[in-house]
This record gives structure tokens, C-alpha cells and sequence, in this order.
């Protein structure tokens, strides 16, 4: 089956719209009409947090609706399926460093399905650092030392390493002092640090907050670097282990289309994709409008993205701190870009091209079954990287990232994604200090659950899985009580 989402490109076949997916559900709906009348509970979005979130739901016996504008479930997590070699087009890698997420790996079973993304054990083991200075190429050990002693000073606020100042990374602002840093951008922060920075090390430091946040130096929110540091153990070395290290060997799709069908087993989910929700109204009940359809319920968890919350009407209107928060918007504009080439040796080989480059950061991230390498690369579209504009232009940044024979590239450009309009979630500075409370509360009898305002892992995976369980929680509650 193949989704609407993601492009390849060939020599042979050119540029194409649609890859194949596991994710994609067939058929779109369950709703035979006569189903279309009063819900528990509607649930808009069907990533990770909807998918959690209407499982949870259904389990405990409420009857649910699942709605969903895209062909998929996964939302901006999820993984092609391109002769039998799973692409992931977006959020890719797990841990059990992150509690949710293990949590529901192993009530899957999956623990034995992960496999090491980054193998250095053979072919060139090599790291480029490109920058205005030119291109060098050194080890992987190297290439870490650098890496670290960069991390350290940049984040080395409270002279312990960011210890002191967020000891509590799944509690958010613990120690109100660590507010003060929301005021800082990431450049911001390098001014103040930029003169214990080698050139090396100034490069590679930009090259991976950029890798974090996919925006610019001037709108990454320092804080929240910092916030991704401390739940990386305030270490470099389990930055790479928690971030970059672990992934289903089946893609995402494998792991997402476990909540999914948990849920309709229960026989209390309905479904239906390829709806856009359009108006969510709170009066007697709460009615959601999708494509010409009205649905009721007794509550509605809106899982969609930040990006994207300004897309729905909402009746009544959003409080003023939430549609402040959906007016600002999160800085992440990746295109995840995947390159399947002939060099078996660039399997162990990994790169960072600042500032020239449309694409900052690269990695050798797997095997295809038929030999060739898999390296995965990261840009932004404010570099004017949108690769289904001009392809030409994105074969020519992999192939100055390092020289490749190309046999495919796969990419998903959430800059583009209506739906998502951004990747995973980073914030500019001020946008967590000033309104991660408004994202998090409820209007009336609508929930609003999405990785983006997670306080543990925010914006990834497992931050996903922690939302809809909150939601899921609330909503289940309340129903109790009601009865």
C-alpha cells in the first residue's frame, strides 16, 4: 500500500510523490453509517499520541472515535517500506533510556526487533567536517572529542554541566532560575562562549544544535537544548546512545501499527482516515465537523500538532495563551533526506557541513537487502532545501557531503507537510516559559495531548506516548465520574 506522504527519486523513474508504508490503512474507514452517531470519546490525529490515546480509551471500554487527515497512522513518525527496507521519513530511534516508550515496546514484544543504526566497525570509519575553511576527514574518536568538549562548554551554565540548574528534566522549571535561559537563543549562547571554541569545535557544535532543532541559531531556544541535554544524562555519549543509536529494525510503522490494532481489537474503535477535521464545537456536546460529517461525543482529545492547531475552528474560541502558543509556532523545518548508494565502504561514515551545505549532518544509518548503503542527512528549508523543487540541488548537497552513487533518494519535507507543517517540535526562546501550561490545559471538554508540550521527553516518541496517556487518563476519569 502506498501513502500520499514522502517522494523517491531514480535515475530510472525520476521523481515520484508516494512511497510505499505498512502504515497505511486499509480500508479508510470502519464507519459503515450507521456508526456515525454518538461517541465517548473523538480523537483527532492518529500519531503516536492519538494512537495512545484512543487505545487507552478503548481498553478501558469507552466507544471511540479515530479521526485522521492523512492515509497513515504515525503522524511524523512513520517508515516506508521500499523493497522491504524500511526508510524512516521521520522520528526513527528508541530507547530504553526513554520510559514510554520501553514501556510499550515491551507490551508488544518488540525488544528483540532493534537493531544499532550507526555500525563504525568497518569500511571507511571515517567523519568529514566541512565548514568555510574547507573539508577535512579524521575518526570517529576524533570526531567525538571535538563533539563533546564543544557540548560541555556550551551547556556548562552552573558549572557542573547543566546538573544543577535542571536536575529534574521530567519536571518542568524544578529550579525557576532555569527560566532565565528561555531568554536565550542559541546564538545567543554561543556569543558567550565563542572564544573558548576552537574552529573545529564551532563548527561541529553548530552543525549538531542544528541537527536538534532544524532552525536557525537565532530561533533555537537554548533552554531546550538544554532540556534535551539533561535527559541525555548531561552526556554527550548518551546523546548519541538516546538520540541516534537504536531503531525497529521494521521501521516505525511496525511499532505504530501495534496501538492501532490493540484498539480495534477491542471491538469499541471506529476509525476513519482521509478526513480533515475542520470545526470542534463544545455546547451541549462536544461535534467535530469532517469532510460534510458532523461526529458527537461526550469529550474530544485533539492531538494534533502546535503547527497546525490554527487549521481547526474552535467553538468556543482557543483561550488567548493557546492561540498565542499556535500563533508563534514551533522553529523546526526539516527535510529528512535518505540516500541509498553503491559505496558499501560509507557505512561507517558520517559527516557535518557548516555553513555551506543545504544538508548540515549526515550518517551512515543501515544496510539495504541488496548491499547498498543507507545514509540518512538533515536540512531545513530556510537553507532553501525543498527537495521536490529541485532535486538536482539535493543530490548535489549529498554528493558534497561526501561522493556517493546514488541509487535512490527518499524524503519527506515536513516544512511542506499540511499536516504538520514542521517536524519533531523545538520552540524559539520564551515560547515554553510563557506558554507550556496554555498548550497543556483543556478548553471546556476538549483535551489537547501532543508530543509538542510534553514535559519529558517533548517532542519525541516516547513524549508522544507520555501525552496520550495523560489524555486518555483524564478523559476516562471524568467519564467515571459522570456515571
Amino acid at each position: 500500500m502506498t501513502s500520499r506522504d514522502g517522494f523517491q527519486w531514480s535515475e530510472s523513474a525520476g521523481l515520484t510523490k508516494g512511497v510505499p508504508s505498512i502504515g497505511v490503512i486499509e480500508p479508510a474507514t470502519n464507519l459503515d453509517g450507521t456508526a456515525a452517531g454518538r461517541f465517548d470519546v473523538i480523537v483527532v490525529g492518529a500519531g503516536y499520541t492519538g494512537l495512545t490515546a484512543a487505545r487507552d480509551a478503548a481498553v478501558a471500554g469507552l466507544k471511540v472515535l479515530l479521526l485522521e487527515g492523512r492515509d497513515r497512522i504515525g503522524g511524523r513518525s512513520w517508515s516506508s517500506n521500499i523493497n522491504g527496507y524500511p526508510f524512516e521519513m521521520g522520528g526513527t530511534w528508541v530507547s530504553w533510556g526513554q520510559p514510554h516508550v520501553w514501556r510499550e515496546i515491551s507490551r508488544y514484544q518488540m525488544r528483540d526487533q532493534l537493531e544499532i543504526s550507526q555500525e563504525y566497525s568497518h569500511g571507511v570509519n571515517e567523519f568529514s567536517l566541512g565548514s568555510l575553511q574547507g573539508r577535512r576527514t579524521m575518526s570517529h574518536h576524533e570526531e567525538d572529542q571535538i563533539i563533546e568538549s564543544a557540548l560541555k562548554k556550551f551547556v556548562n551554565v552552573d558549572g557542573e554541566y547543566g546538573r544543577k540548574i535542571m536536575p529534574f528534566p521530567h519536571s518542568e522549571f524544578a529550579v525557576p532560575q532555569s527560566k532565565t535561559f528561555d531568554t536565550l537563543s542559541a546564538a545567543d549562547r554561543l556569543k558567550q562562549i565563542e572564544h573558548s571554541l576552537t574552529p573545529d569545535e564551532y563548527t561541529g557544535l553548530c552543525g549538531f544544535v542544528l541537527l536538534c532543532s532544524c532552525g536557525t541559531l537565532e530561533n533555537t531556544s537554548f533552554y531546550e537544548f538544554l532540556h534535551w541535554w539533561a535527559l541525555c544524562n548531561y552526556s554527550y555519549e548518551y546523546c548519541v546512545e538516546y538520540l541516534m543509536k537504536y531503531k525497529f529494525k521494521g521501521g516505525q510503522s511496525s511499532f505504530a501499527i501495534k496501538f492501532f490494532q490493540e484498539a480495534l481489537d477491542t471491538g469499541n474503535l471506529s476509525y476513519a482516515f482521509n478526513r480533515r477535521v475542520s470545526t470542534i464545537k463544545d455546547e451541549k456536546e462536544v461535534s467535530v465537523e469532517s469532510e460534510g460529517e458532523t461526529f458527537t461525543a461526550l469529550r474530544v482529545i485533539s492531538a494534533v500538532p502546535l503547527n497546525v492547531l490554527n487549521d481547526i475552528s474552535f467553538e468556543p474560541p482557543l483561550p488567548d495563551g493557546k492561540k498565542t502558543a499556535a500563533n508563534t509556532g514551533h522553529v523546526n523545518k526539516c527535510a529528512k533526506v535518505h540516500a541509498e548508494c553503491r559505496e558499501r565502504e560509507l557505512r561507517s561514515w558520517s559527516g557535518i557541513d557548516y555553513p555551506k551545505n543545504k544538508l548540515a549532518y549526515a550518517f551512515g544509518d543501515g544496510t539495504t537487502p541488496s548491499g547498498n548503503t543507507h545514509i540518512v542527512a538533515f536540512g531545513a528549508s530556510h537553507n532553501h532545501l525543498d527537495p521536490e523543487d529541485d532535486i538536482e540541488k539535493t543530490i548535489q548537497a549529498l554528493q558534497t557531503l561526501v561522493p556517493m552513487s546514488l541509487e535512490r533518494v527518499v524524503f519527506h519535507n515536513w516544512a511542506k507537510d499540511e499536516f504538520a507543517k514542521g517536524a519533531w517540535f523545538f520552540p524559539p526562546p520564551m515560547l515554553l516559559t510563557n506558554h507550556l501550561e496554555d498548550m497543556r490545559a483543556s478548553h471546556g471538554r476538549v483535551f489537547f495531548a501532543n508530543s509538542d508540550w510534553a514535559v519529558g521527553w517533548r517532542s519525541f516518541i516516547d513524549g508522544a506516548i507520555e501525552e496520550g496517556t495523560r489524555a486518555a487518563l483524564a478523559v476516562i476519569n471524568e467519564l467515571k465520574r459522570r456515571q
